[in-house]
């Protein structure tokens, strides 16, 4: 009798990095409606332009690499990048913008560490942290959300197509007239004019708890999170210890002045918050291994993101946060190895 004699690994878990990958990418349909609904088609552009350009310079790298293109490329990975990476920009980021970002995300915090599983820093926010720095003005191009000025017209998919392709509206259109700062930014620069936040929240751009639009984005978002946590995808503790690290001082800080301080609750519902918190922070390549990991690990984006919100340079921190953190990991690891059963401490 001859018996079947295949490869390594003989036990495979029930689910696959595919299988898992796209499950990520379901998860993330909630925000993109209401992203689409408050801000318009452009983020369908970024995505489009960040998956096409993330699975070709993955395919490039690849054979470079003188690996099987056809089963990294099936593996959804770097379609999660190119989608987490897109719905953090705006959506009139100009194309070649949006490919910069992708190319210097998959290249370069991808596999020039050795390709998925060997990333020291989440491809994503590298791509997103580079754009940041780079060209500010254009990730500062957010449109105003729906709902803010009833009598303005939206942006048709022909004016959006055109701006994103060329940076340049029709001229009879001024970009002015339909993008103004994010709610966040919004705070930040009119703290810094002495107002207080009961004058800063009456504004069309606030909504009851947070911006008008981002707090309706950031619940959805926080489905799309619960689901992953339902399926097991994602652990709780990074979660859990990343908003611990958020809200507490939040919470402090609006206990001892409300004036100057936003409301935890706009925090939690404010900018990229909950992307962060479920679909950033726990890529499980660049966090903490160990559970007692995960809680440093997310605590830490958490304190770094109130920390360059309330006192830094940009108005949110949750890109930077996370890539300071996966700089932390090889030393939170080490420091939270659980112990080996039958060996002492």
């Amino acid at each position: 009798m001859k018996f079947a004699n295949n490869a390594a690994p003989h036990w495979r878990g029930a689910e696959s990095v595919p299988v898992l990958m796209r499950q990520v990418l379901y998860a993330l349909v909630p925000a993109l409606i209401g992203l689409v609904w408050f801000f318009g088609s452009g983020i369908i552009l970024n995505i489009l332009v960040a998956a096409v350009v993330a699975l070709g310079c993955e395919a490039l790298v690849l054979r470079i690499r003188k690996r099987p293109v056809g089963l990294f490329i099936s593996d959804y990975s770097a379609l999660v990048t190119a989608v987490l990476l897109a719905m953090s920009l705006p959506p009139l980021t100009p194309w070649w913008v949006t490919a910069t970002g992708t190319v210097f995300a998959i290249v370069f915090a991808k596999h020039l560490y050795g390709g998925l599983g060997h990333n020291v820093f989440n491809p994503a926010m590298a791509g997103y942290a580079v754009l940041l720095v780079s060209f500010p003005e254009d990730m500062a191009a957010w449109p105003l959300p729906r709902g803010v000025a009833p009598d303005q017209q939206a942006l048709s998919l022909l004016t959006v197509l055109q701006y994103w392709a060329t940076g340049a509206m029709p001229i009879d259109v001024s970009v002015d007239a339909f993008t103004a700062a994010t709610p966040l930014n919004s705070v930040k620069g009119q703290l810094g004019m002495m107002r207080t936040m009961q004058e800063i929240v009456g504004g069309p751009l606030f909504g009851n708890i947070a911006g008008r639009g981002w707090e309706w984005i950031n619940t959805a978002t926080a489905l799309g999170g619960g689901w992953l946590l339902y399926r097991r995808i994602i652990r709780w503790q990074i979660p859990t210890a990343m908003l611990i690290g958020l809200l507490v001082p939040a919470l402090v800080l609006y206990i001892v002045d409300p004036a100057t301080h936003p409301s935890p609750a706009f925090h939690l519902l404010s900018g990229g918050t909950m992307l962060g918190v479920f679909f950033i922070a726990t890529d499980p390549v660049s966090a903490a291994a160990s559970n007692r990991g995960r809680l440093i690990y997310g605590l830490g984006i958490g304190i770094i993101t109130y920390v360059v919100r309330n006192w830094g340079a940009y108005p949110d921190g949750i890109a930077f946060a996370v890539l300071l953190m996966n700089l932390a990991v090889p030393l939170i690891d080490r420091y939270t190895r659980p112990r080996i059963y039958g060996h002492g401490t």
